[in-house]
């Protein structure tokens, strides 16, 4: 796994070269047996779940069901939010009975997401298994999660953030290290 100190910087080109690492990494994690899915954690994990999806199809000639997550009313932090959070629709259009499943984010970096990931993943019904792949890992954790798999992992100084950026959504694809 690549590590990078301080700061980090990902081109459309390494984010591309990142995801088909990942695809492969997931390839060789999971049994031939295994019924896989790819959840997306809103906003930017959907498409790197989508992307994924498509690699997985080109690397074992299946295709590999994706849906979305929206964790908006499973966060410990609603109640302080400014104003009316915008809540995007789940679409799990699968069972997840007896499935693994991928959560897919943009950065892994308190674990709060994820906890409220697994809180809605739940919900929706009870997998075999759950992996977490993130595309960049940060630290800073404030739970005790950890990513299976993570394109890059990455040390972040005081007030600074990592940002992901998604063609999809941005218009590019990119991962920097910002001050906030």
């Amino acid at each position: 796994m690549p590590a990078a100190q301080g700061q980090c910087s990902m081109d459309p080109g390494q984010v591309e070269l990142t995801l088909q690492r990942l695809a492969a990494e997931l390839v060789a994690r999971v049994k031939p047996e295994e019924e896989v899915v790819l959840l997306g954690i809103r906003s930017r994990g959907l498409p790197l779940a989508e992307r994924l999806a498509t690699l997985l199809r080109a690397a074992t000639g299946a295709p590999v069901p994706v849906g979305s997550l929206d964790i908006t009313l499973y966060r410990d932090d609603l109640t302080e939010m400014v104003g009316s959070p915008i809540v995007r629709p789940t679409e799990i259009p699968f069972t997840l009975k007896d499935r693994t499943v991928v959560l897919v984010d943009d950065v892994l970096y308190t674990g709060r997401t994820v906890r409220s990931a697994m809180d809605a993943l739940l919900d929706h019904g009870r997998p075999h298994r759950v992996m977490l792949l993130v595309l960049a890992d940060r630290s800073g954790r404030e739970l005790p999660i950890q990513a299976d798999l993570a394109g890059v992992r990455v040390e972040v100084p005081p007030g600074h953030r990592v940002a992901v950026r998604v063609k999809e959504i941005d218009g590019e694809d990119g991962v920097t290290v910002e001050a906030c």
